[in-house]
């Protein structure tokens, strides 16, 4: 499980292809590789990946990889990705963790496109247009997982939903390395999933 809040961003070091899977490899600072192990949990652009090999390379640095499977690159944005990109980092959560975004599993729904960004003096507005089969669990104000980051709902229209982002946010997250068309990874709100799930399953029975 994670909170939503990234941590920081890594560098796409290596991509490669092995027996079905592809594997990623990326360079992070070594602040951010504290304790890790074979077989830890960790959200890069928002999915949960299992790390398979680390190495410490330099006094700064660690590389990480994890092996990806189909499933998850037709999901997500993680097979759109080229060497020296970056993504988003955040370590699964440990007791006592901060929770200062909201409870993101790492499980990705589906994929958004960018249609809109607006930037102003104090912030950017991108607009995002998603499958209509997972428009109805985003809500004016709630929370949504985007590439890994928790963010509130700042609008919903016709087309999809706005997103309002502070300069930290843009600073943090690789948000603002996007352009219009470029899709991002979604995570609805856990709760708001079941809820909507459970009240139409319960309506259905009722009407047979």
């Amino acid at each position: 499980m994670f909170t939503g809040i990234v941590q920081t961003q890594a560098l796409v070091e290596h991509i490669a292809n092995q027996e079905g899977v592809l594997r990623l490899t990326l360079k992070v600072k070594d602040a951010y590789a504290n304790n890790l192990a074979i077989g830890a949990s960790i959200a890069i652009n928002g999915c949960c990946l299992t790390v398979v090999k680390f190495e410490k390379v330099s006094q700064e640095n660690t590389i990480i990889s994890f092996d990806v499977i189909d499933e998850t690159l037709k999901l997500t944005n993680l097979g759109l990705l080229k060497v020296n990109d970056m993504v988003n980092f955040e370590r699964s959560m440990t007791f006592g963790t901060e929770l200062g975004g909201h409870v993101v599993s790492g499980h990705i729904h589906t994929m958004a496109e960018i249609l809109a960004i607006e930037h102003t003096q104090d912030n950017c507005k991108i607009q995002l247009a998603i499958q209509s089969t997972w428009q109805k669990y985003v809500l004016y104000k709630g929370f949504v997982s985007v590439n890994g980051a928790s963010l509130t709902v700042g609008e919903v229209d016709e087309k999809g939903f706005w997103l309002h982002l502070i300069p930290e946010t843009l600073a943090i997250t690789n948000l603002d390395r996007y352009s219009v068309g470029d899709r991002l990874n979604i995570e609805v709100d856990q709760q708001t999933y079941t809820i909507i799930n459970t009240v139409e399953n319960y309506l259905a029975r009722q009407a047979n």
